[in-house]
This record gives structure tokens, C-alpha cells and sequence, in this order.
């Protein structure tokens, strides 16, 4: 999250996901070996954010996303093309990964236990149906923010990691738009400086 609070620039789509000025909230990510390694590549470096990011994909079994963050044109999906998201045939997840979108469409299988259930009945739904992929492992929230927003609003986040990246984006993505004036028990429990990044973690 930038220093004004958006999580993505403004104008996102399929050439900047991010939005435009979005990416250098990430580039504190991209050189970790941990970063690395869950994309599938060698090398890397090792700092204070390495620790954090290994535990945030600890112990997870399914993995609730929007529609955006998942990608592809706005709408209904193109029958002819449909988006297999941003992650090539071999995606980061390796179990179900829950997409909350307005539009239906039949699920995605892909290498690696890789799965993508869309789900078009609302945020409880998609919370169940992980819960139940999880199998007893955690579910991770991965965003964008409007969904995030939703499970904080609805007081269904257990665990937060905001990592606050010293830049001003001007607009954009807003984490907070539209999850009220109440954390509903998340309260800050851990602070990690980084270079380029400060984690915040938030537990109920």
C-alpha cells in the first residue's frame, strides 16, 4: 500500500494490472529469493521482508481472490479466449484458488494443483467453499481491494498484512474504500522495517 493508501494505481488493466504508477509498490518483492521461489525461478536476495513473505504463504490451502486481480477484459468472459490469468500454464497457488466475479463460467484446471472456481454468490460463499478446500489450513485473502474491503467490512479477516511502501500514487485502489470505521478486533501486533517497505501485520 502506498503512503496514501491505494494498493494499485489508477486505470488498471490487461497491458497494467497495477495500474499506472502501480508497479514500484512490488519492486521491494521481486529480488527475494522467497519471491523467486514461489514463481518458480533461482537466486535471489535474503532481508527483513524474506521471513515475512515466507510465512504469509505458510500453511495456506485455498486462496480467495476478485475478479480483477485474477485479470482479463472487464464483462463477460470471452468464450473463444477465455483468460487463463496472469501466471502462465503453472500458477504460484499449487491448491483451489476462489474467484469472486459477476460472471459465470465453468472452472479452470491448470498444472501443479492449481484450480480457480468461480464463484458469482458473494463473498460467505466463496469464504465457505475455501474453507472447505482448505481442508484445515488457512485461507488467504489475496485481494484486489474492493473484495478485500467486503471481508473487512463484514468482520471476516483473521490476520492482516499491510506492507506500506514509502510512495504517493495520487490515486487509484483505495485498501480501505468501503470497509467502514471498524477493524472488528484486528489490531496491530507486529511492525517489520524493510528496505523500501514497512510490513504491519494486524491479528484479531
Amino acid at each position: 500500500m502506498s503512503l496514501d493508501g491505494f494498493v494499485a494505481g489508477p486505470n488498471q488493466s490487461v497491458k497494467e494490472p497495477l495500474g499506472v504508477g502501480g508497479e514500484p509498490l512490488h519492486e521491494w518483492a521481486f529480488p527475494l529469493a522467497a519471491f523467486r521461489r514461489i514463481h518458480g525461478m533461482e537466486g535471489g536476495e535474503t532481508n527483513a521482508s524474506s521471513a515475512v513473505m515466507e510465512a504469509s504463504f505458510a500453511g495456506i490451502g485455498a486462496t480467495i481472490m476478485g475478479r480483477n486481480m485474477f485479470g482479463g477484459h472487464p464483462g463477460r468472459w470471452d468464450p473463444e479466449k477465455p483468460w487463463q490469468g496472469w501466471w502462465g500454464d503453472d500458477p504460484p497457488f499449487h491448491h483451489a484458488v476462489f474467484v469472486l466475479t459477476h460472471h459465470p463460467r465453468e472452472p479452470l484446471v491448470l498444472a501443479g494443483g492449481n484450480s480457480f472456481t468461480f464463484v458469482t454468490d458473494g463473498i460467505e460463499s466463496a469464504l465457505r467453499q475455501a474453507r472447505e478446500a482448505a481442508g484445515g489450513d488457512d485461507v488467504a485473502l489475496a485481494g484486489g481491494a474492493r473484495v478485500a474491503a467486503q471481508y473487512l467490512a463484514a468482520g471476516l479477516v483473521d490476520e492482516m498484512l499491510v506492507s506500506l511502501v514509502p510512495i504517493l500514487l495520487g490515486s487509484g485502489a483505495r485498501l480501505f474504500d468501503g470497509a467502514g470505521t471498524d477493524l472488528h478486533g484486528l489490531a496491530p501486533t507486529r511492525t517489520v522495517p524493510a528496505p523500501g517497505v514497512t510490513h504491519l501485520i494486524f491479528t484479531r
